[in-house]
């Protein structure tokens, strides 16, 4: 080969699924190889496109369906064949986002290749579906409220006669563990009694037992169709106040629908999660809804759902537990002394939290706190603290949280408090600063927390030390690649063979993005957000800053999938993963991840660290 063919073979052989092919196979592929450049813009229709795959060699291109939805996003080293795809997705074309070299492969040639090489073609397979299963996520789904109830119903129905007693009434309901029973003449419904029924019209009024239990049921229940949708159920049930109704079909009763049901069929929508949260009246009834959380996140990863918005739905969840502990607290207590406001740090703060997250709060107060009312917020942090715990996201080990008295401060006091961080920062104030610089109103004013953020933000303003610190803690926990971009495990100990992918992942991502935004002065705090508001102000390219948000998706979706894993085989949720677990295709996206970080790193290197000359 001349040195030019064999840069293209040695660049094939790092390209899934090219680098499974025989050294021949790929010979002949480069030897079709066309190349072609082409600026940012141009347009690859589907329809008629006989051209074959195309590769990426630099450069970046979406592909989008004839509604104009976003399909795929590609980037270096990804191929992409729009015939194949035209075929379920008519319309289908692909628009280059930046100026692209591209290499070609003839369709005829493409297609020859995948009828020699099984393992070849069966990738192309996979692809296209996994990429038209993106588009489905794209488009408007059905509801999953348009269910027909016939599919959560019981259909096992107690019924009795009405001349049962009250007593053998409440002996069958509690042998059967249920909360109603149907009152019927053969095939004919009389009535219905529930655990309801029993304790106000029987027990409560002092009725005898071995009376009817027709003394007590409802006559002539309104009934439903097994027909009707779950929407329909919740807007009948809700309306009416029903906890059970009957379901009849042809004038025949054929189960029951009961409150539970209806709760039961949505746990897994975050809107309703939320919802019910708010409308807690326990400790015990918050904890038994975040008990479900485990369970939740493999639903939704097993939905397709994506690490960004699972994040997402995982913080709003925390945010209702805080919102209603804090309420039912007050509640408790009688109201606050003066005005003040609940904060979120850390992942909570950005919107990205996940299963096993601890807590990261405080408590800013108002400036007309006097020292009588310390009392009355001490008590009131601990007791929110305490039940956070309760719910399952523990204690922070570094204790960050309201419950600890420099945490939980006056404006003017945090004020102070950031002064001295940023004046004179010392390792560990740089460690609390950059949860502390990740914060959000949870509950109370949020003026109190934008006029604190505000003074953060002034405060670090031109400090050049300061930033050329913060760099150090950004450049403290390199990506895990060594020579050759492999990776590096831990070789001993209880992690043997694994890497943190919080740690060693997320967290660099996240540290690269905050002390950008905050030499930039940008208010965001969520990663995702602050990359964009980064470009909008030109203090970072569009093209690291797709990178460094491609890097912490592809993170961020290993970490999740990981963790639905460790669910279903019971093992506890941990970001320690052995890398040798993942598919190829895996680890060359973590390899590629990590590549991203190690050039923005050095980035920061560069632009930061020269405070210190």
């Amino acid at each position: 080969m001349t040195p030019e063919l064999k840069a293209i073979a040695d660049f094939l052989g790092d390209c899934i699924p090219f680098d499974d092919l025989p050294e021949a196979e790929i010979e002949s592929t480069v030897a079709a190889i066309e190349i072609a450049y082409y600026r940012k813009g141009h347009v690859f229709e589907g329809h008629n496109d006989e051209a074959g795959l195309r590769i990426i060699r630099s450069g970046a291109a979406e592909l989008r369906g004839d509604k104009d939805q976003l399909i795929d996003r590609l980037g270096e080293s990804i191929s992409f064949n729009l015939k194949g795809l035209q075929c379920e997705e008519p319309g289908i074309k692909a628009i280059l986002i930046e100026d692209s070299l591209i290499y070609i492969f003839p369709e005829e040639d493409y297609q020859e290749l995948r009828r020699r090489q099984r393992d070849f073609d069966r990738f192309f397979h996979s692809q296209r579906s996994r990429r038209l299963r993106r588009a489905a996520r794209h488009e408007p789904n059905p509801s999953d409220m348009m269910r027909q109830i016939k599919d959560l119903m019981a259909a096992d129905v107690l019924s009795i006669p009405p001349d049962t007693t009250i007593q053998a009434t409440a002996q069958l309901m509690s042998e059967r563990r249920l909360s109603s029973v149907l009152i019927m003449e053969g095939d004919d419904l009389q009535g219905i009694v529930t655990d309801r029924d029993i304790r106000s019209r029987a027990v409560a009024l002092g009725i005898d037992y071995n009376s009817s239990v027709a003394d007590i049921m409802t006559p002539d229940p309104q009934t439903i169709s097994p027909d009707a949708t779950l929407f329909d159920a919740t807007l009948f049930m809700t309306r009416s106040n029903f906890h059970h109704v009957p379901v009849v079909k042809d004038e025949k009763v054929v189960g029951i629908l009961t409150a539970s049901d209806l709760m039961l069929a949505r746990q897994d929508d975050p809107v309703f999660l939320v919802q019910h949260i708010g409308r807690q009246t326990s400790l015990e009834g918050i904890k038994a809804i975040t008990d479900l959380l485990p369970n939740l996140l493999v639903q939704w990863v097993n939905a397709d759902i994506r690490a960004p918005q699972v994040s997402h739905i995982f913080t709003a969840i925390s945010d209702a537990v805080a919102t209603r502990l804090i309420e039912l607290t007050i509640s408790d207590m009688g109201p606050a002394p003066v005005p003040f406001c609940w904060l979120g740090f850390g992942s909570q703060g950005r919107g990205e939290q996940l299963l096993g997250a601890d807590q990261d709060n405080g408590l800013v107060i108002s400036d007309e706190m006097k020292a009588e009312h310390e009392p009355w917020f001490k008590a009131f942090a601990n007791k929110v603290c305490d039940g956070l715990n309760t719910c399952g996201y523990v204690y922070c080990p570094g204790d960050i949280m309201a419950k600890t008295d420099i945490y939980r401060l006056p404006l003017s006091g945090w004020k102070k408090t950031v002064d001295d961080w940023t004046q004179k920062p010392t390792q560990d104030a740089l460690m609390r600063v950059s949860i502390f610089f990740d914060l959000r109103s949870i509950y109370g004013d949020p003026k109190l927390c934008d006029q604190l953020q505000q003074h953060m933000l002034s405060r670090v303003s031109g400090n050049s030390i300061f930033f050329a610190l913060l760099a150090e803690n950004v450049l403290d926990s390199p990506p895990p690649l060594g020579i050759f971009r492999r990776f590096v495990v831990d070789r001993n100990g209880d992690h043997r063979d694994e890497l943190n992918i919080k740690k060693s992942g997320l967290m660099s991502i996240t540290d690269i993005a905050r002390i950008h935004a905050l030499f930039h002065g940008v208010a965001a705090v969520n990663s995702l957000e602050r990359m964009q508001a980064l470009v909008k102000c030109k203090a970072m390219t569009m093209s690291d800053s797709r990178n460094l948000q491609d890097a912490l998706r592809i993170v961020s979706q290993i970490r999740v999938n990981a963790q639905a894993r460790q669910i279903v085989a019971g093992d506890s949720v941990s970001n320690w993963l052995n890398p040798d677990d993942f598919s190829k295709l895996v680890r060359k996206q973590l390899r590629d991840s990590f590549t991203i970080v190690m050039d923005a790193q050095t980035g920061v290197k560069n632009k930061y660290r020269q405070g210190l000359g």
